[in-house]
């Protein structure tokens, strides 16, 4: 048996949304252990860590938090994974899960006696908390992708919002047609894979992977040459992307959208509060719509994701302890007071029932619900040890293609594909 802790703001935050509130193991079992807490640092984990008080009164644990910025956090992690010992609890990006599968353990038993709802987290998310069939980690901070448009020039050239990429191509030029505004802005440069983020999803809608069962590229089957030439003819054929699109990576997107050059952008959620924000854009918040990214014909909805794991280290001293602070801090009840307090502006969720929570939706203009019409059906991205190198030669072939330096989609996919089975 359990009992209820005594968070009383957040269980009063619940009333009537029907989730409930965390429940803390009976008796204290872990009383007097500490939790040592290497994080990157984010304004949602220092909201976390706020909000302890309540579990370290219902636990009897103490929590210790550490953050380093972004740009530090690897080798942060690398360096514990070899000296190991300092830390518990540790945040890990998606992309790095693999390279960093030794610091880590098994937590499958000690999640399932506490409880957590695995089933309340988008696969695409939670998948990379599993290594080699085994669970090391929960999802707590995770990104998605929305199609931002632009109200007022969709309504002006009598456009309605698109559904899938033949309705954004049909949009885009009745924006066209009736505006000096570009029909959507796209990232096709070179920057740390930023022009596969769209790409990928259109591989996914028509069929396609980037590897086989086996590890082997599959990106350049007939699906991917599809899925390529696709999302180059939008900027070469249909025109319907700025000028100057071939070297854009996403900030150039993004300024584009701003500065009112283009009336629709695919990009993460996060951005939207500096695209009405006066003192970097022309647009203001009721000009700016959004909604789940296109489909390929009538294929499911996708979004490429990023997400941050906790994963508790392999040399944890007190792995119990560690376990039921995930429990806390990867509970639904948590993140949805997070993101209704007024005092905050943080719109991420990684649990469905957040995302599709009624309060959560009304604060911020249902952007949750676009979200999670994605994630229901988004396969998510396995991500290897060479994942950055792999990134690197994909987005040069997407590059040389939308560039002209490259016109044979086939004959680039294939070369890609060949260096990468070189370095795998």
């Amino acid at each position: 048996m359990k009992h209820l802790t005594s968070a009383l703001a957040i269980a009063a935050a619940l009333v009537g949304s029907g989730a409930s509130a965390w429940e803390a193991t009976e008796g204290k079992p872990y009383d007097g252990e500490t939790v040592h807490v290497l994080a990157v640092k984010s304004s949602q984990f220092e909201a976390h860590e706020a909000r302890l008080a309540d579990f370290e009164a219902a636990t009897g644990i103490d929590v210790v938090y550490d953050y380093v910025p972004f740009p530090n956090m690897k080798e942060a992690l690398t360096t514990e994974m070899v000296a190991g010992g300092d830390y518990d609890v540790v945040s890990i990006m998606d992309q790095w899960v693999p390279s960093l599968q030794n610091l880590v353990q098994p937590i499958d038993a000690e999640i399932a006696a506490l409880g957590v709802d695995l089933e309340d987290f988008p696969p695409a998310h939670l998948r990379h908390g599993r290594m080699n069939g085994e669970l090391v980690g929960l999802p707590v901070r995770g990104h998605v992708q929305l199609l931002f448009y632009r109200k007022d020039l969709l309504e002006q050239a009598g456009a309605a919002v698109p559904s899938n990429w033949d309705d954004v191509v049909a949009a885009a030029k009745a924006v066209q047609a009736s505006s000096d505004a570009a029909g959507i802005a796209l990232p096709y440069g070179k920057l740390s894979g930023q022009n596969l983020m769209v790409w990928i999803n259109l591989l996914w809608g028509h069929g396609g992977e980037l590897f086989d069962a086996d590890g082997e590229p599959a990106f350049n089957s007939e699906a991917g040459i599809a899925a390529t030439d696709q999302y180059v003819s939008l900027l070469t054929e249909e025109k319907i992307a700025p000028a100057g699109s071939a070297t854009f990576v996403e900030q150039d997107a993004v300024n584009s959208f701003k500065q009112g050059n283009s009336a629709m952008l695919p990009v993460w959620w996060w951005v939207r509060s500096q695209l009405s924000d006066p003192e970097q854009s022309k647009l203001t918040a009721e000009q700016i719509g959004f909604t789940s990214l296109p489909s390929v014909g009538d294929a499911d909805k996708t979004t490429f994701t990023n997400t941050w794991i906790f994963a508790v280290t392999e040399g944890a001293d007190n792995k119990g302890a560690a376990a039921e602070y995930l429990s806390w801090l990867t509970d639904p009840a948590l993140e949805r007071d997070v993101l209704l307090d007024e005092n905050l502006s943080e719109v991420v969720a990684v649990h469905f029932s957040n995302l599709r929570d009624e309060d959560v939706n009304a604060r911020w203009g249902g952007m949750h619900s676009a979200a999670a019409d994605a994630l229901a059906t988004a396969p998510g991205m396995g991500f290897g040890d060479n994942w950055p190198r792999i990134s690197e030669i994909l987005e040069t072939a997407i590059s040389s293609l939308a560039s002209g330096e490259q016109s044979d989609t086939a004959a680039a996919l294939n070369h890609a594909a060949d260096e990468i089975k070189r370095i795998r």
